[in-house]
């Protein structure tokens, strides 16, 4: 990706500077690597895609996504179909007009086909909303594979931190399978929040909440990582050194469910350097460890 932008010394002191300070102001550590990283990815080329934006995929105004594409697209492309985060309560696909648009751009660049959907948010919209949206989305790409140069087996599902948790639900529990079996191909779980709870440690317990309930006992049966089995599609798992909240060991979690059930350890990345939201505000800049990662995923998923 010889156009795409290096991340500069200055950001890169400042990222290890905040890093062990993350949770001092989560919040605040947020809107600043947003910013950051939108300012690197607008000052840099934009590379020559197709995009397609604020299609519907469903009757609310928040059913929203955009189709990022190679401006010439080869036959039968894989698609990626990425779900941002927010906490349940917030986000949106795009945060800024970089970010999160710069993760589907940075499938397009490698010839496949990247789509950002939106999703209703709690309160308004509670378990299992999120996860019933993703399947809409799913079911649209589907029905929409052919007009857009996509291979319906190779769809594959990638979610971050709260984005994560719908992801996870779909992707594992079977009660939310779809019944024509218009499936993925495979799941990316980047710094996802795959299991509900509101214990005293957890930060962001109020969110959870919100869109859960507050009833601890149904915690574990809502929790996407509780219904990993012998069936779970292949899955990719990452997350970095300097996380929210309790998401480390979500993530390993993860790992070690899909370990058990599938006798091998799946695909997985740790990133050292990076946090919660730099993670996935740097791709699509010249560091490639964890696209690079997700490609040979998406290339061979097992």
């Amino acid at each position: 990706m010889s156009d795409a932008p290096p991340i500069p010394a200055d950001l890169r002191a400042w990222l290890a500077e905040i890093g062990p300070r993350w949770l001092d102001d989560t919040a605040g550590n947020v809107g600043a690597v947003t910013e950051r990283f939108s300012a690197l990815h607008r000052a840099a080329p934009r590379p020559p895609l197709r995009e397609t934006l604020d299609l519907p995929y469903g009757p609310h105004e928040r059913h929203r996504l955009d189709v990022h594409a190679p401006r010439t697209p080869g036959p039968d492309a894989p698609a990626v179909i990425f779900v941002h985060g927010g906490g349940f309560t917030d986000g949106h696909r795009n945060r800024t007009p970089e970010i999160y648009a710069n993760v589907a751009r940075y499938f397009a660049r490698h010839g496949m086909v990247g789509i950002n959907i939106g999703y209703r948010l709690a309160p308004q919209s509670i378990f299992p909303g999120g996860t019933s949206d993703i399947a809409d989305a799913v079911g649209w790409t589907h029905a929409n594979a052919e007009r857009l140069g996509i291979d319906p087996t190779r769809i594959f599902l990638m979610g971050h931190s709260a984005g994560g948790a719908h992801v996870a639900s779909y992707a594992y529990d079977r009660r939310f399978r779809p019944a024509d079996g218009r499936f993925i191909a495979g799941a990316l779980l980047i710094s996802s929040r795959v299991r509900a709870d509101n214990a005293p440690d957890n930060t962001n317990a109020r969110r959870v909440e919100a869109y859960y309930g507050t009833d601890a006992s149904v915690f574990d049966d809502v929790s996407g990582v509780s219904h990993v089995d012998a069936h779970a599609p292949p899955s990719f798992v990452a997350w970095s050194e300097f996380e929210n909240k309790l998401i480390d060991m979500y993530s390993a979690e993860l790992v070690y469910r899909l370990a058990q059930v599938r006798r091998r350890t799946p695909p997985m990345l740790y990133l050292p350097g990076h946090n919660h939201t730099s993670i996935i505000a740097h791709l699509d800049t010249a560091e490639d460890a964890l696209g690079a990662a997700m490609r040979d995923f998406i290339a061979d998923p097992r």
